[in-house]
C-alpha cells in the first residue's frame, strides 16, 4: 500500500512534457504577428531572396546575415525542373560576397528557361552586380545602389606575377558576364570600376536608382509590382512562343 502511495506521489511530482506549439504560436515567435499573406497553391511565381552576404566555400560568422550558394543551386534547379512554376522573381538586398559563388548563381540564372525578373532593394553590391543583370529584365528601386569596384583578394595574398594574373582573369570573368547580360558598354562598366574619388579609400563608383538605368546596367526604376508585371508579360510571351513552336 506504501509503496502504491509512494509511486502514485512521484508520478504526480513529474512535470508533464511541454506541449507542441500551435501554429499560431510558431508564426507570432517567429514573424511577431498572427496573420501573415499565404501563397495560393496555385501560383506560378516562384520568389528567391538574396540578401546579406553572398556565402561562398568559406562558411563566415554566425553574426553576418548571409545567402549560402549552396541552398540557392538546388532551389534553382528544382524551379527549371517543376512544370508548375513558370516564373522567378528574385529579390536583391546583398552587399556582395564570394566572386565565384555570386558568379555561380548568376550563370544558373541567366541559363533558366523560365522568364526571370530581378529587383534591386536597398542594395546590390560587388557580385550583387552580376545576379542583378542575369535575369530577363531587372528593376531597382528609386533609392537603392549598386556599387561597382575591382576584384579584391582578402587573407594570405602571395606578392607575385601569377596571384595578379590570376585576379585580373577572375575580374574578367566578371566584366565579360556583365556585359554581355546588360545595356551598360565594356568601356563605361570599366571606368565605373576604376573611379577615383568617390569611394572612401578605394577605388569605384557607388551608383544610385536612376542612374543605373542611365548606364544601361539595369532595364528600369520600380518596386514589386512593376516587376510582378513585367514577369506576368514574360510568361504569356512565353507561352505564346511555345504554342507557336508546338503548332
Amino acid at each position: 500500500m506504501d509503496k502504491e502511495m509512494y509511486s502514485n506521489e512521484n508520478e504526480q511530482e513529474q512535470p508533464k512534457e511541454t506541449e507542441k506549439q500551435t501554429p499560431l504560436m510558431e508564426k507570432i515567435q517567429q514573424l511577431g504577428q498572427t496573420n501573415v499573406p499565404q501563397l495560393s497553391q496555385d501560383s506560378k511565381i516562384h520568389c528567391l531572396t538574396i540578401v546579406g552576404q553572398v556565402e561562398g566555400h568559406l562558411q563566415l560568422p554566425p553574426q553576418n546575415k548571409t545567402t549560402k550558394y549552396e541552398h540557392l543551386i538546388p532551389q534553382i534547379v528544382a524551379i527549371e525542373q517543376n512544370p508548375k512554376i513558370e516564373g522567378l522573381l528574385v529579390i536583391l538586398n546583398t552587399v556582395g560576397g564570394d566572386v565565384e559563388a555570386g558568379l555561380a548563381i548568376s550563370e544558373m540564372l541567366a541559363s533558366l528557361s523560365k522568364p526571370t525578373v530581378s529587383i534591386v532593394l536597398g542594395g546590390g553590391h560587388s557580385i550583387g552586380v552580376p545576379i542583378a543583370v542575369s535575369c530577363n529584365y531587372s528593376f531597382i528601386a528609386e533609392t537603392a545602389t549598386m556599387t561597382i569596384h575591382p576584384i579584391r583578394l582578402t587573407g594570405l595574398v602571395i606578392g607575385v606575377p601569377q596571384t595578379f594574373e590570376y585576379l585580373d582573369k577572375m575580374q574578367e570573368r566578371v566584366i565579360n558576364f556583365v556585359t554581355k547580360h546588360s545595356d551598360v558598354s565594356e568601356e563605361k562598366f570599366k571606368d565605373l570600376m576604376f573611379a577615383k574619388g568617390n569611394l572612401t579609400r578605394d577605388i569605384g563608383t557607388n551608383v544610385i536608382g536612376a542612374d543605373a538605368v542611365e548606364y544601361g546596367l539595369i532595364n528600369e526604376v520600380g518596386g514589386v509590382g512593376p516587376a510582378m508585371k513585367k514577369l506576368m508579360d514574360l510568361i504569356e510571351i512565353n507561352k505564346d512562343e511555345k504554342e507557336g513552336l508546338i503548332q
